[in-house]
């Protein structure tokens, strides 16, 4: 059986990697939103922080549009639009405008690095500044209107047709 020779930088090396790692996971805040959301369609949150949110978006084979291995830009909004959310993490927050753009294409096996930071906030809203990286360059940037409501969006709208008909009786 041969030994291993493992020199004290690489013990310490590794030592530093889990304290690191024990204090991400610890520095990290639950998801209170979008808690069901396909990650591999619309990224893997890595780093959450309050206000604060950056996830990577792996782009696979069935985000291609074309022979060329172009990803379809929805791919790349859905996972603006998650990290947005993610940062605002409250449960019943919902987009109700956006700006965006679309800076450079992505590709088939690109990873796309989504950064999102509240940016104001006032009452219920929030506007969250969104923007995505493939390595050093930019991809994306976009600005996301959000509203946190006090029942989910679907309900809302169950209540505004009750109402109605309540009123119209």
């Amino acid at each position: 059986m041969a030994e291993k020779n493992v020199t004290k930088e690489q013990i310490e090396d590794e030592e530093n990697k889990e304290f690191e790692s024990f204090l991400n996971d610890k520095n990290k805040i639950p998801l209170e939103t979008h808690t069901l959301i396909n990650t591999y369609l619309c990224g893997e949150i890595v780093k959450h922080e309050k206000g604060y949110v950056e996830l990577e978006l792996q782009t696979e084979q069935d985000m291609v549009v074309d022979s060329h291995g172009l990803i379809h830009g929805g791919f790349i909004f859905g996972a603006a639009d998650f990290a947005a959310m993610a940062a605002v993490n409250e449960k019943n927050v919902v987009l109700v405008a956006s700006e965006c753009q679309f800076l450079a294409p992505v590709k088939l096996g690109d990873k796309v690095v989504f950064k999102a930071q509240v940016r104001h906030q006032e009452g219920r809203k929030r506007n969250v500044h969104v923007r995505a990286y493939v390595l050093e360059i930019k991809v994306f940037e976009g600005e996301f209107m959000t509203v946190i409501t006090e029942r989910h969006v679907l309900q809302l709208k169950l209540l505004q047709k009750e109402q109605e008909a309540e009123s119209q009786s």
